[in-house]
């Protein structure tokens, strides 16, 4: 049995080792170490896979270098810019609108041409009255990228959008299915041939994922983040992943709640990490408990961080079957601020003289320990002890506990003593925090116990509210980290803002997923500037099915120039309104 015990375990090393070296900078150097006493270690710096946000310059004296602008001109530049788009060029309200809004990089360009600083409006008028300009720079920034990247994606011998009419009818297709039009600017960067599709078939291919049987608002996260699903068929190795969460008692939205349009996902790895748990001897029951509690060891680099740090954890000396114990006991070191945590113990540890097989020894039994609090430097704490680096180890090795009270920073303790304020509050609040998918003791974690208001039973409440309005779970989950203000609101007031939107307004209950800032609006303003609009809707004045931030987001002055003036007959109407609702 004992032969059989080393076959399996040198089998299971060497399928790990031909998936580590799959994995491209993924922060380790594995070499299968001769021995313990030969083992050099240099302390770790865990990469961490982020990826960049998309560009939303929204102030222009912050991100642009050179003449400031002031808030006045530029709402000036935005108004003329709008005008321009939508009047001049005929630009439907709602593109014209996002892009005179999201644009200010190109909105500088074009203020530097104006002479006349003291009437901005009608200079930038009159030079766009005589100057047309190339459409698709203002496009391409309000799309969320950056002016560096904009260069290498203008068309040749193009200038206006509607030359390229194939490229628009895709993009209306991304922006009416209901994908941010800040995320679609990635997707052309990284996937221009989707863009490219004849009539009808893009639709068609991002549906053909609602057919494996995940919620509209699954599938917009995971094109946007994953645009090259949409090239060919339904991707297999997705399907893989899909099929194997599924077989695990998952349902299929599952994934749906921990994806992000910010990040990209390696399907392949997903499956390889959850085919590597079944080849070490997790059951079905393990590892659903696994990716509960951890979800982000899959969909924090689809994996990646998995290979990371068991790698590091077999350089350090552990054995293979160690370490995983290490795992299924202690999820929670997957988490980005506890993997940091560990590796800075670690290297405190090595840094005072503590031998390899003391270091094993601690990080085996005390590993949650190591993974709690961020500790200062060696030097300083020698320096505070007055005690030597064979002092220290020997108080360490006697009691592991001791590192955290001599070398723990201060400002862990601040975070601790806002838990320990009211105990049974705080513990509501982070069981509602962690079924949410915040990672328990992470930075996001903190920031969301101060946004939220109430106890944790009033958060829940308020929160199946919404789902017994007839959302999915994962949908109000996203929505909530959208628009947190949202559970700061009565039951009461939540369901009273969804009679109005069903009942009275006439928008379907999905809408708020696209806007959900629609339940933090006061319900005089909702009635109010619905009822201004629907009048000049039927008055002809107005598109029907205008989305709920066009006619909320907007300020006061702009409302009234684009929903009160445009009629002869508004102003009177809008007066009428303001004094008849309550």
């Amino acid at each position: 049995m004992l032969v059989i015990a080393q076959i399996r375990e040198k089998a299971l090393l060497s399928y790990f080792y031909e998936m580590i070296c799959q994995l491209n900078h993924c922060g380790v150097v594995l070499r299968r170490p001769a021995s313990a006493h030969t083992l050099s270690f240099t302390p770790l710096r865990i990469r961490y896979f982020h990826c960049c946000r998309p560009a939303n310059y929204l102030k222009l004296e912050s991100s642009v270098p050179g003449r400031r602008v002031s808030r006045v001109v530029r709402t000036e530049a935005q108004d003329v810019l709008f005008d321009y788009l939508h009047c001049t060029r005929c630009f439907h309200l709602t593109d014209a609108e996002h892009m005179s809004k999201n644009s200010p990089h190109f909105l500088q360009k074009l203020l530097s041409k104006v002479e006349n600083e003291q009437d901005v409006a009608r200079s930038l008028s009159k030079f766009l009255r005589y100057n047309p300009i190339n459409e698709f720079e203002p496009f391409f920034e309000s799309l969320g990228l950056a002016p560096s990247e904009i260069s290498a994606l203008l068309p040749r011998n193009l200038m206006f959008l509607s030359d390229d009419c194939v490229m628009i009818e895709n993009y209306h297709v991304l922006c009416d299915y209901g994908i941010a039009r800040s995320s679609i600017g990635r997707m052309y960067k990284e996937v221009q041939a989707i863009f490219r599709y004849e009539l009808g078939l893009l639709g068609s291919k991002v549906r053909a994922y609602e057919g494996l049987g995940l919620s509209r608002s699954t599938v917009i996260k995971l094109v946007s983040c994953c645009p090259w699903l949409l090239v060919g068929g339904i991707n297999s190795e997705f399907v893989m992943v899909l099929k194997r969460l599924k077989g695990l008692g998952f349902e299929n939205d599952w994934i749906g709640g921990y994806l992000s349009g910010k990040s990209s996902y390696n399907w392949k790895r997903m499956h390889d990490t959850i085919d590597f748990l079944e080849k070490v001897g997790y059951s079905e029951e393990q590892m659903v408990s696994l990716f509960k509690t951890n979800p982000e060891l899959l969909f924090e680099g689809s994996g990646k961080k998995f290979y990371v740090l068991v790698g590091q954890l077999l350089k350090l000396g552990l054995k293979m079957k160690g370490v995983l114990s290490l795992f299924l006991q202690n999820p929670q070191i997957l988490s980005k601020k506890c993997a940091k945590n560990l590796w800075q113990a670690v290297g405190f540890l090595f840094e005072i003289g503590m031998k390899v097989e003391d270091i094993v020894s601690i990080v085996s039994s005390h590993v949650q320990l190591l993974c709690s609090c961020s500790l200062k430097g060696p030097r300083t704490v020698l320096r505070s002890l007055k005690v030597g680096r064979e002092g220290l180890c020997q108080i360490i090795k006697e009691d592991p506990s001791e590192l955290l009270s001599l070398a723990s920073k201060s400002k862990i303790n601040s975070m601790e003593h806002v838990t320990c304020q009211s105990p049974s509050k705080h513990l509501e609040k982070t069981t509602f925090l962690l079924r949410l998918g915040y990672v328990e003791n992470s930075d996001e974690m903190f920031k969301a116990l101060k946004l939220f208001r109430g106890r944790g039973d009033q958060l829940q409440e308020r929160f199946d509210c919404l789902v017994q309005a007839g959302l999915d779970c994962n949908v109000v989950s996203n929505m909530i980290k959208q628009a947190p203000s949202v559970l700061n609101q009565t039951k009461h007031v939540i369901e009273k803002k969804i009679d109005c939107l069903r009942n009275c307004l006439g928008y379907p209950l999905q809408s708020v997923v696209a806007f959900p800032s629609y339940l933090c609006y006061d319900i005089e303003r909702i009635n109010l500037r619905f009822s201004m609009y629907v009048w000049l809707r039927d008055k002809g004045a107005a598109k029907s099915n205008l989305s709920l931030s066009t006619i909320l987001a907007c300020s006061d002055a702009r409302f009234v120039k684009y929903f009160v003036d445009v009629h002869p007959e508004g102003p009177a109407q809008w007066e009428r309104l303001r004094k008849s609702l309550p």
